[in-house]
């Protein structure tokens, strides 16, 4: 394997000179480092991460912070596309990627700094945050730059990428009421999630603006959990038979909604519409299909890698960004003939 010494040798420059032109230093003249690379590329050299993390005080490594992570969630892929959409964007910008994992039980024995230390990461990409959890007032009080995923927060050193979820849910509730149905349910997620809130916010905006009045007892959590969801909506069925149509703030929760309609032997979509969040792969195939808020999760990891290594390289004209959804219909929503 070749060494930097065998590359300055061809090149007919120092090792400095060669280090310096592999890791971006400006004082090297561009023709001789354009020289460089072809040459190390010839040799098949490729620079040592520890050697280069010790030369510039700068690791070029960031952390990917999952909270929660459990095999319960993994029908929506939501955590995988996000990994793809920061990996693929962290190798074109040169940076190594680790895939941290968490949960609130693991924040109160180790501190995110801490961590972050331990991993040797110079910044941090946060997702599956709960409100209540410790690692977020531990973010917003760290000097590692920090992006967080659907939590729209900021400090010196934080920022965010996030969907329209009030935006989404709103177009959902429209929908249903465009197609004439008045008593309209929402199976959320939980509390302690920012999306949870921010999709009952457009739930509720999408009834005033249609002047139907707001029930709370037409609003259930199921968790984010097709199982919750089902045992979850077969309650709100039961104890409100009046309702014709339901908002569901994740398709997995609509799958087990739409499932505990079938057991109680209603007929989908005519004797209950209902609309989900996130367009993941199994809505289109489920009977019937799913219409639904489709969000991109690949973006959202893209994104919030973009913004982050932005904050690390001193570019960041931006903190935040706030994506847009679209909205999918199939066939689980139709008029209400009620």
């Amino acid at each position: 394997m070749a060494t930097i010494r065998d590359v300055a040798k061809k090149a007919g420059v120092s090792v400095t000179t060669v280090s310096r032109a592999l890791n971006g230093y400006s004082d090297v003249n561009e023709k001789t480092r354009e020289k460089i690379k072809m040459i190390a590329q010839e040799l098949n050299y490729s620079p040592s991460l520890l050697a280069r993390s010790l030369v510039m005080k700068k690791t070029k490594t960031i952390g990917l912070l999952v909270s929660g992570l459990r095999i319960e969630g993994s029908k929506d892929n939501f955590t995988f596309e996000v990994l793809c959409g920061v990996n693929d964007c962290a190798g074109e910008l040169g940076y190594e990627l680790v895939l941290i994992s968490t949960d609130s039980k693991k924040q109160q024995e180790k501190t995110y700094n801490q961590l972050c230390k331990e991993r040797k990461v110079e910044g941090v990409i946060l997702q599956g945050i709960k409100t209540d959890d410790p690692y977020l007032d531990e973010v917003l009080k760290s000097d590692i730059p920090c992006i967080l995923i659907d939590i729209p927060i900021e400090s010196d050193s934080v920022g965010y990428v996030t969907t329209d979820n009030k935006g989404g849910a709103q177009t959902a509730v429209q929908h249903l009421s465009d197609l004439g149905h008045k008593h309209i349910g929402m199976i959320n997620g939980h509390s302690q999630a920012f999306v949870s809130r921010e999709r009952l916010a457009g739930y509720q905006a999408a009834l005033k603006k249609n002047d139907i009045p707001f029930n709370k007892d037409y609003v259930i959590n199921g968790a984010f959990l097709e199982e919750t969801a089902e045992v979850e909506t077969t309650k709100l069925l039961k104890q409100h038979p009046e309702i014709t149509a339901l908002f569901c703030a994740s398709d997995l929760m609509a799958m087990g909604a739409m499932r505990a309609a079938k057991k109680m032997g209603k007929t989908l979509p005519n004797d209950l519409s209902v609309v989900g969040y996130d367009n993941i792969i199994l809505s289109a195939y489920s009977t019937p299909s799913l219409t639904t808020i489709a969000q991109s999760r690949y973006k959202l990891g893209f994104e919030a890698t973009t913004l982050l290594t932005n904050m690390l390289e001193g570019k960041a004209e931006e903190k935040n960004k706030v994506l847009q959804t679209t909205f999918i219909k199939r066939e689980s929503s139709t008029e209400n003939h009620g």
